[in-house]
């Protein structure tokens, strides 16, 4: 991955802006980088093909239970960990593609 700094045309967001959320695939692609495997070997450590993780990693694809399990397994993490980077990048694109409609549900009250 490659950081790109802005130009001076670009603005960067402030505190109370939203920044888009990371697909967990950046988070996959960062592990392969900092234990040095190929996409390729992790696939067949975990018993997978390898356009399942090169999905994933390009943001193509969402991770499964059955993939959190393996992932888990294999870095020595919780599956929960995996699901949990999933789920969180759901909700963020899920909300904001609701945007405003959300504001109109009322919470139930007693």
């Amino acid at each position: 991955m490659t950081l790109r700094l802005p130009t001076t045309t670009e603005t960067v967001p402030t505190m109370t802006e939203q920044l888009p959320p990371n697909h967990l695939g950046c988070h996959l692609a960062e592990s392969l980088d900092e234990y040095e495997l190929t996409l390729y070997r992790l696939a067949k450590e975990i018993g997978v093909q390898p356009t399942r993780i090169d999905q994933i990693v390009k943001g193509k694809r969402s991770i499964t239970a059955d993939t959190s399990l393996r992932l888990g397994r294999f870095f020595g993490t919780t599956p929960a960990f995996w699901m949990n980077l999933q789920t969180n990048y759901d909700l963020a694109v899920t909300g904001a593609e609701l945007g405003d409609s959300l504001d109109a549900i009322h919470p139930l009250t007693a």
